[in-house]
């Protein structure tokens, strides 16, 4: 697990960030000392939609007997379940 000093950490927070939810942990120190962990959040409730998702798709394309599905209709799907 990187060490990152809380100056670096605070200068570089959205990478960090970034990185974190990509699944990296990183231990934050002051003065050489470890004082906090930066770790990504288990998120279930997103797991779980995830997962709804990805059943309905398939539901989907079995119910358009291989008519593929555009690009325009997933984004439209998208922008509906963030409503």
């Amino acid at each position: 697990m990187p060490e990152i000093a809380a100056f670096e950490a605070k200068t570089q927070f959205s990478r960090l960030l970034a990185r974190t939810r990509g699944g990296e942990t990183f231990t934050i120190t002051h003065r050489g000392a470890p004082v906090a962990r930066l770790v990504p959040v288990d998120d279930p409730d997103r797991a779980d939609a995830t997962r709804r998702g990805f059943a309905e798709l398939r539901r989907l394309a079995k119910e358009r007997e291989g008519e593929p599905i555009r690009v325009a209709e997933i984004l439209e799907w998208i922008a509906d379940g963030r409503r």
